[in-house]
């Protein structure tokens, strides 16, 4: 992965959690829009893409990690309180280092291990570029809603920075992690890349369905929502 993939990851964070700054919150129907784009094309592009890549070759255990990743996810959520799709919980009256540490700590986690793959060699040279553009679009909402939860429950402005730098750190961290293995890895590099794909496939079928399941209200799709999932995952599909 070259240093523009790494740059991108990490300002398309720190920028999109600087929107709140400036503009002080997201209103609630733009952030569920963004986030209903976000999960159609995450979604799309793990079906699309990356589950036919992984079932190449010999992957008769592929599914087990799909259901590893699907799992992990819904654990990391108990420390995340679900804000990788969107959620925001207020916690104005609880001790203010308490609170956001649990939160971090799952949120990075799932953060590390999406930047992983971004290093694995693909067959194809643009379904790469895909997953780096799914990740940093589903980083983006979920940025803008750490900032706007962090601030609404009284956490100072300049360790909301700090909060954001750190997560924006982690998936160039996850990836630079993946290139250390491989340096010092003498067995199958494939085998372990699928394996690592199949934990972050898993992450993403939970995430973009739920995030979907989320968008609607009542279980009804509005014209808008609806065109904006089509959008999405019509992009994922053709590029």
């Amino acid at each position: 992965m070259n240093l523009i993939s790494y740059l991108l990851l990490f300002f398309s964070i720190i920028l999109s959690g600087s929107w709140v700054f400036m503009f002080k919150k997201i209103s609630s129907r733009n952030l569920k829009l963004m986030l209903a784009f976000s999960g159609a094309f995450l979604f799309a592009l793990t079906v699309t893409h990356l589950i036919p890549q992984v079932y190449k070759g010999n992957a008769a255990d592929i599914g087990v990690f799909i259901l590893m990743g699907f799992f992990l996810q819904i654990l990391l959520e108990l420390l995340s309180e679900g804000i990788e799709h969107g959620h925001i919980h207020i916690h104005k009256n609880e001790d203010s280092i308490a609170f956001p540490m649990g939160m971090m700590l799952g949120l990075c986690l799932h953060s590390f291990l999406e930047g992983m793959p971004l290093t694995q060699k693909l067959d194809e040279e643009s379904t790469g570029h895909s997953l780096l553009a799914g990740i940093i679009l589903h980083h983006i909402p979920v940025a803008m809603a750490l900032s706007t939860m962090l601030l609404e429950s009284g956490i100072a402005k300049l360790r909301v920075i700090i909060y954001l730098a750190l997560f924006a750190a982690m998936a160039p961290a996850g990836a630079l992690f993946s290139e250390l293995i491989v340096s010092v890895y003498s067995g199958e590099i494939a085998g372990f890349y699928n394996k690592l794909m199949g934990i972050v496939i898993g992450i993403f079928l939970h995430i973009s369905t739920t995030i979907l399941f989320e968008s609607s209200e009542g279980h009804r799709f509005n014209l808008m929502k609806f065109s904006v999932i089509v959008l999405g995952a019509g992009i994922a599909i053709f590029i």
